[in-house]
């Protein structure tokens, strides 16, 4: 049986480069069947055909002169959004597997004003989730979380070390040993949910980093927001609710 590297099998089939079959993979964008290949250079029979998600384009939600809030899809940086509406700055982040509302700002003005909003824990942030096992109560997690960074990656845990950070559970949908739930995060740490989930036991399914099992994307979307008097929201995803 004769072998490639894998990337270079997808840069074939694709009739695209290297360099762009390699971050393909590295997105979590590349099957084969319902496995995701994990490594793009790892040898693989060349004989393979891959199947490869489509990224969605992201939506705009609302635009005015201070800001512009938009639907971010999954696996997609958030600094590669801020590129792509040239004239803004983002006002946060979210991690590339994670979809939702994302709020770039046009001045630094309204920057100063928002910025003073997170700092005060008065801006409202709603997600939905899909978490390991069954949530029966609503659980908050008030745990400070410390933020490393190896290799240029960030990785966090509870820490008495860390910075304040609160959660809070809401369980919606039980369904063969996994949970549907409204999540609201107060602070704003690095992987604040997918670390508080962890510690109750709840890991994100999707989220492997943190403890959650292998699927197509980590099932976390940010759904709602609250800023200065302005509302936000960006709709449930279609793989969110069809999620068996």
């Amino acid at each position: 049986m004769a072998t490639e590297k894998a990337y270079k099998l997808v840069a074939k089939q694709e009739g695209i480069s290297n360099s762009q079959a390699k971050s393909m993979i590295d997105r979590g964008l590349v099957y084969v069947g319902n496995k995701k290949v994990m490594i793009a250079r790892g040898e693989i029979d060349d004989r393979t055909v891959f199947r490869i998600i489509k990224i969605e384009k992201p939506k705009i939600i609302f635009e005015n002169d201070d800001i512009v809030v938009v639907d971010k899809p999954a696996y997609v940086n958030s600094d590669e959004i801020e590129r792509q509406f040239k004239g803004s700055q983002l006002l946060h982040r979210l991690d590339r597997e994670t979809s939702g509302v994302l709020m770039l700002v046009k001045n630094e003005e309204f920057r100063t004003k928002a910025i003073k909003e997170f700092a005060q824990d008065k801006v409202y942030k709603e997600y939905i989730a899909w978490l390991e096992g069954v949530m029966s109560e609503p659980i908050e997690v008030d745990k400070p979380i410390l933020t490393q960074k190896k290799n240029n990656k960030a990785y966090s845990n509870v820490s008495p070390k860390g910075k304040p950070a609160r959660t809070e559970f809401f369980p919606d949908i039980v369904s063969a040993k996994k949970t549907k739930a409204k999540v609201i995060i107060h602070n704003g740490r690095t992987h604040q949910i997918r670390v508080h989930a962890r510690y109750i036991d709840h890991s994100i399914i999707g989220d492997e980093q943190y403890g959650g099992r292998r699927a197509k994307r980590v099932m976390l979307h940010a759904h709602k927001v609250r800023l200065l008097g302005m509302e936000f929201v960006a709709p449930e995803p279609k793989s969110f609710i069809t999620f068996e």
